[in-house]
C-alpha cells in the first residue's frame, strides 16, 4: 500500500469518525435529557468540587465528586476514561451558553474523577458549593494530534524512521541484523516461548511482533526486551493506548532498576509510579525552587482575583497571571529537556508522544527503538504519533481482544478498526510474530475454550496454574462453588428476561442481579475475600443494577463492564450476560473478542449467567455454553430462586388427573412440585451422567475421608427417619438450625426416597428442616393398600442399592439421582392409568359387583367413566344417554347437585362443578390455579379483569429521595432569584 493512498483514505475516515462523533454530542445535547445521557455512560450530573490546584504548565486540575452529603458515596457507571474531552456545565444544562470550559480527564474512580483545564472561560472561577455536570465531548485535540501525525507522514522523507516506513508499507522486506551473542537474560524465569521472543525483538532490523494471548506474561516479555535494548546503549521510547498499561509498564521498569521517565500529569497516574513522572522528577531538579514559587504565586493571584469585585483590578490579575505562566514555561521546558535526555526510557501514551508536548524539545533522532504496548486496542494512525521517532518499532498485543472502539459504524467497515498489528500480520504472516504459548493465570478447563476458539489450539497452562482452584486459596472451604472452574447458571424458561427499555440505550437484567447475589454470597460464605471476586456485565445499564445490589454488602467488589476489564485478572469471575428475549438478540455479545476478553478474566473460577435459548442463538456464545456444559458444571435459575414464575411453562394434564383419581400416595402438592422440578432442570440435566463423568476428570475428588464422612451422615440421618415413622403418634420431624447445607440436602433427599414431605424454612442460621407424613388419600380403584404396601417393599432395597451406589462415587450426583427417581415416578402413574383403564373396560356385571364390594368408600368417577360403566360396550346410544346424564350432574365426589341451570366449568381440569364446589381449591385444583395466578399477575399485574391495577405507589426510598431533590432545586431558585426593586415597584 503506497503511503499517499493510506494517508488520504485514513484521514477521509478519521473525519468521518470524527463527524459521526461531532453529530452524536449534539444529538445528545438536543434531543436527549441529562438523565439519559448518565444512563448511557457520558453524563455525570450534579457533582461538586471536592478539590482544586495547579499542575504542570499551570493547568488546573479539578476533582469532581458525588454530594457526599446526601449520602451518594460512588458515581453511576460511565465510560468517561483518561485522555477524553470533557465539558464543564453549570446547572443551567448541557447548552453552550451553560458551558464552563472544556479539559481533560485525567483519572477516574468510583469515587471521584479528576478534570485538567487549560483556562476557565472569561477567566471564571469556579465556585466549590455549586453543582456541576460533565458530558463527554468529541475528542478534538487526539483528532489533531493523528491528523498532524499522518500529514508529516506522508511528507516523510530522510529521517531515521524512513525504512521502518517501507517495510510497514511492503515496500520493503523485514531485515535481520547479525545474530546477537549469547542474551543474559534479566528474568531467569521465562520461559522457551519468552526466550525466543526476546532474542527474535532484539535480532530484527526493522520490525517483531510479540502475540501475547491472555495470561502469558506478554508484560514480563516487553520489559525483558527494552532492557535489553537500553543494555545495548539504545534509547527507547514506550507507549500505549491507556494510562494504565503505561503505568503498568513504569512500574515493572522500575523494579529493574532502569532510568524511566513517564510524561503526562502525576494526578492520572498510580500513586506508586508518582515519583517517576515528569513533574515529580522536575521538583527535584536545579530550578525546582524558582518553579514553586512562580506557582504560587499564580494560585494566590487566583485567590485574589475571587475575591475583587472591580473589573479592572480583576483585568490586572489576569495579565499578571499570564505574565507569570508565559515565564513557567520557560523555566520549565529548560529543566524539561535535561530530564528527557537523562532518561534510558521515556513512556506514555499514544498521544502523548506528539509534537506540541515535551518530546519536542528532543532531536529528531534522539530514540532508537520505539515499542508499542497494548498495539492491537489502538488506532493505527495513533500509533505513527511515535512510530516516526525511531527506526525500529516492536508491537506487543492480542489481536483476539477488544479492538479501538469506533463511532461511524462506515468508518470501522471500511478499514479504520483494523489495527497496525493486524494489518502486518495478514501483510508478512509468522515470518515477523512470536507467540507466547504458556499462559500462567488460567484452570486449564478455562484456559482450553479460548484456546480451541481463538488461538488454535496451541495456549498451554503452565504446571503452577493447570489444576488451581477456588477451594486451593487459604482459608477457603470445600463446596461445590469452589471446587469447579467452569459453571454455567442456565436462566433458560425460567422467565427472568431483559428489562424492555427504549431503543439504544443501555440493556438489564434484574433476575440475573439476582442470582449473581446469591452466588457472590455463596463463594465469600466458603472463604472467598470479596476483593478476589470480578463482577463483570457487557452493558452499563447491568453495571449499574450489580452496584446498587452488591456494593453495600460488598465494598471491596469489583464491578465493571468487559471494555473497563480488560488486562485485568482476578481469582474468581462471575459474567452477567444479561440478553435474554423472544428474538434470540444478543445484541453487541455477538463480538467474539469481547467474550475472550470477559472470559479470561478468571483464574480459578469462571461463572456465566445466561438465557442458553438466546445466547445459543450465536456459533461462538454457543461453543461457550457448550464447553462449559462438557467440562463443567451446570445449574438451572430454578435452583437459585424459588418462586419465579416458569416462561411458557405448560403441565401434562394426564398426569395430575391420574394421580388425583387413582388415589396415588403422593399429594397433589408433590405431585406437581415433581412435575414443577422436572421442567425445571430439563434444560441442564439431558446428559447430567456424561457431565458428571467429565467434571470429574477436571476437578480435584473429595478426598476418601470426606467420602466417608457423607456416608455416615446418611446413614445417621436415615436413622432418625426410620425411628419418627415407627412412631405413630408423632406427624412432624424438625431438624435443628444447626444442620449444615450438605446436611439439609440429605435430609430432603432422604425424604424424598421415603415419600415423605418435606420443607425448610427460615434464612441463614435459623434455616431449619421439616419433614411430615404424606396427606393419606384413597387407594387407587383395582388395587388393594396391602398391594401397594408390598410394592413399595420391593421397591424400597433397589432405592437404597442406587443409593449406596451413589455414595460411592467420587462426587454425591444429586441430578442423576433425581432424575432416576423422577423416571420410577412418572413409570408408576403410567401403570396407574392403565390399571384404572382397565377397571374403567370392566363389563357391567363385574362393574356392578365392584360397586357392591366397595360399598360407601366409591369415589365418583368422571363422565366418561360413568357412561362406560353404564352402557354395555356394543351400545352406542346407551353410552351418549349416559355421558349426557353424567355431565348433567356436579362432578364433585358425591356432589348429585344439576348444573344444567347453574354451573361453572373449571379451566384447569376441564369439568363442570355446582356453585358450592366450583372453586379451584374445592374440588382439588388449587395448586395449579395458585401456579396460573402467578404467572398472570407477574405477566399483566392483574389476577382478573376487574381485580385491580398493578401496585405503581411509590418506593418509600425513591419518595425521600425526590424529596431532597425537590427542596434542593427550590433551594437553588430561591438563591438565584434577584432581590425585588423597591423604586421600581
Amino acid at each position: 500500500m503506497a503511503v499517499e493512498e493510506y494517508v488520504s483514505k485514513t484521514l477521509e475516515l478519521l473525519q468521518e469518525e470524527r463527524e459521526a462523533e461531532i453529530e452524536e454530542t449534539r444529538l445528545w445535547q438536543e434531543n436527549v435529557s441529562p438523565k439519559d445521557l448518565q444512563n448511557k455512560g457520558v453524563c455525570l450530573l450534579k457533582l461538586q468540587i471536592g478539590s482544586q490546584s495547579t499542575g504542570l504548565y499551570g493547568r488546573t486540575v479539578v476533582i469532581l465528586e458525588p454530594r457526599k452529603h446526601l449520602g451518594f458515596s460512588t458515581l453511576p457507571s460511565n465510560s468517561f476514561g483518561p485522555g477524553d474531552i470533557v465539558g464543564l456545565y453549570d446547572a443551567g444544562g448541557c447548552t453552550a451558553a451553560s458551558q464552563i470550559a472544556t479539559g481533560i480527564v485525567t483519572r477516574v474512580s468510583q469515587t471521584s474523577i479528576n478534570v485538567a483545564f487549560d483556562d476557565f472561560k472569561d477567566g471564571l472561577i469556579i465556585d466549590t458549593d455549586g453543582l456541576y455536570t460533565l458530558l463527554k465531548l468529541a475528542n478534538d485535540v487526539t483528532y489533531k494530534r493523528m491528523k498532524n501525525a499522518l500529514n508529516l507522514l506522508k511528507s516523510y522523507n530522510n529521517g531515521p524512521a524512513a525504512n521502518l516506513i517501507s517495510v510497514l508499507f511492503g515496500d520493503a522486506k523485514p531485515s535481520t541484523q547479525s545474530k546477537p551473542s549469547e542474551i543474559g537474560f534479566f528474568n531467569p524465569n521465562l520461559d522457551d516461548s519468552q526466550r525466543d521472543a526476546v532474542s527474535f525483538a532484539l535480532s530484527q532490523r526493522e520490525l517483531a511482533i510479540i502475540h501475547g494471548p491472555p495470561g502469558t506474561g506478554k508484560t514480563t516479555t516487553v520489559v525483558e526486551i527494552i532492557l535489553q535494548t537500553v543494555k545495548q546503549g539504545h534509547k527507547v521510547l514506550c507507549c500505549a493506548p491507556s494510562n494504565v498499561a503505561v503505568d503498568n509498564l513504569v512500574e515493572r521498569l522500575a523494579r529493574c532498576k532502569a532510568k524511566v521517565l513517564r510524561l503526562g500529569h502525576p494526578a492520572r497516574l498510580l500513586e506508586s509510579i508518582q515519583k517517576h513522572s515528569l513533574d515529580a522528577i522536575l521538583s527535584q531538579s536545579d530550578n525546582a525552587t524558582i518553579i514553586t514559587d512562580i506557582r504560587k504565586d499564580i494560585d494566590t493571584a487566583f485567590i485574589k482575583m475571587k475575591k475583587v469585585r472591580e473589573k479592572s483590578d480583576r483585568g490586572n490579575f489576569r495579565r499578571e497571571i499570564a505574565e507569570l505562566r508565559k515565564e513557567l514555561k520557560t523555566r520549565e521546558a529548560t529543566a524539561i529537556t535535561q530530564i528527557l535526555k537523562s532518561a534510558d526510557v521515556v513512556l506514555s501514551t499514544n498521544t502523548g508522544a506528539c509534537n506540541d508536548g515535551p518530546l519536542k524539545l528532543l532531536p529528531v533522532e534522539h530514540f532508537d527503538c520505539v515499542v508499542v504496548d497494548e498495539c492491537a486496542q489502538a488506532l493505527e494512525s495513533s500509533c505513527w504519533i511515535s512510530l516516526l521517532r525511531a527506526r525500529k518499532c516492536i508491537l506487543a498485543g492480542d489481536y483476539k481482544q477488544l479492538p479501538p472502539t469506533i463511532k461511524s459504524h462506515v468508518a470501522a467497515s471500511k478499514g479504520l478498526s483494523v489495527s497496525l498489528m493486524e494489518r502486518l500480520i495478514q501483510m508478512y504472516g509468522d515470518s515477523v510474530v512470536r507467540m507466547l504459548t504458556v499462559q500462567y493465570r488460567m484452570n486449564s478447563a478455562i484456559m482450553e475454550w479460548a484456546s480451541k476458539e481463538m488461538y488454535q489450539g496451541r495456549l498451554t497452562a503452565h504446571e503452577s496454574v493447570e489444576k488451581h482452584l477456588l477451594k486451593d486459596l487459604p482459608g477457603v472451604t470445600c463446596v461445590e462453588e469452589t471446587n469447579t472452574p467452569l459453571l454455567l447458571i442456565d436462566t433458560a424458561g425460567c422467565g427472568l428476561n431483559e428489562m424492555e427499555v427504549a431503543e439504544e440505550q443501555s440493556k438489564g437484567n434484574k433476575g440475573e442481579v439476582d442470582i449473581v447475589d446469591l452466588h457472590i454470597m455463596a463463594l465469600t460464605e466458603a472463604g472467598i475475600k470479596a476483593k478476589d471476586i470480578a463482577v463483570i456485565a457487557p452493558y452499563n445499564l447491568q453495571v449499574d443494577l450489580l452496584r446498587q445490589k452488591l456494593s453495600m454488602k460488598h465494598p471491596e467488589l469489583e464491578i465493571k463492564s468487559v471494555d473497563g476489564f480488560q488486562g485485568r485478572e482476578k481469582e474468581a469471575v462471575v459474567l452477567s450476560m444479561v440478553r435474554s428475549n423472544r428474538k434470540g438478540e444478543v445484541g453487541f455479545l455477538a463480538e467474539d473478542r469481547r467474550l475472550n476478553v470477559a472470559v479470561t478474566r478468571a483464574r480459578r473460577h469462571i461463572a456465566v449467567v445466561c438465557d442458553s435459548q438466546t445466547i445459543k442463538n450465536h456459533a461462538f456464545l454457543k461453543s461457550l455454553v457448550d464447553h462449559i456444559t462438557e467440562f463443567g458444571e451446570t445449574r438451572t435459575a430454578f435452583e437459585y430462586i424459588q418462586d419465579i414464575v416458569p416462561q411458557n411453562y405448560t403441565r401434562d394434564h394426564k398426569d395430575t388427573n391420574v394421580s388425583v383419581s387413582a388415589g396415588s400416595s403422593t399429594s397433589v402438592k408433590q405431585v406437581q412440585s415433581s412435575s414443577k422440578k422436572k421442567e425445571a432442570h430439563k434444560t441442564s440435566t439431558n446428559n447430567s451422567k456424561e457431565n458428571t463423568a467429565n467434571r470429574e476428570k477436571n476437578t480435584k475428588p473429595c478426598t476418601q475421608a470426606e467420602m466417608e464422612q457423607s456416608k455416615n451422615r446418611y446413614t445417621e440421618i436415615q436413622e432418625r427417619v426410620k425411628s419418627f415413622l415407627k412412631d405413630p403418634n408423632q406427624n412432624h420431624l424438625q431438624f435443628p438450625s444447626s444442620f449444615n447445607s450438605h446436611d439439609r440436602l440429605l435430609v430432603h433427599q432422604i425424604a424424598e426416597e421415603m415419600g415423605l414431605m418435606h420443607e425448610s424454612t427460615g434464612e441463614g442460621k435459623d434455616r431449619c428442616t421439616t419433614v411430615s407424613r404424606p396427606q393419606q388419600s384413597a387407594p387407587a380403584e383395582g388395587t388393594s393398600p396391602t398391594e401397594e404396601i408390598e410394592e413399595e417393599k420391593k421397591e424400597e432395597p433397589e432405592k437404597r442399592e442406587e443409593t449406596v451406589e451413589a455414595l460411592n462415587h467420587h462426587t454425591l450426583d444429586l441430578k442423576s439421582l433425581h432424575l432416576e427417581r423422577m423416571r420410577r415416578e412418572q413409570q408408576k402413574r403410567e401403570e396407574n392409568a392403565q390399571q384404572k383403564k382397565h377397571n374403567v373396560n370392566l363389563l357391567p356385571t363385574q362393574t356392578q359387583s365392584l360397586k357392591k364390594t366397595k360399598g360407601k368408600s366409591r369415589t365418583k368417577a368422571g363422565a366418561c367413566d360413568i357412561a362406560a360403566a353404564a352402557a354395555p360396550e356394543d351400545d352406542f346410544d346407551a353410552l351418549i344417554d349416559a355421558v349426557k346424564k353424567a355431565e348433567s350432574v356436579c362432578s364433585f365426589v358425591k356432589c348429585k347437585a344439576s348444573v344444567l341451570t347453574l354451573g361453572q366449568l373449571c379451566i384447569f381440569c376441564n369439568r363442570q362443578y355446582c356453585l358450592s364446589h366450583h372453586v379451584p381449591e374445592v374440588h382439588g385444583c388449587g395448586e395449579k390455579a395458585k401456579s396460573h395466578a402467578r404467572m398472570r399477575i407477574s405477566k399483566e399485574g392483574v389476577l382478573y379483569a376487574g381485580s385491580g391495577k398493578k401496585d405503581k405507589s411509590m418506593d418509600a426510598n425513591k419518595k425521600a429521595y425526590l424529596q431532597r431533590k425537590l427542596d434542593s432545586k427550590l433551594k437553588d431558585m430561591a438563591t438565584q432569584r434577584k432581590p425585588r426593586n423597591k423604586d421600581n415597584s
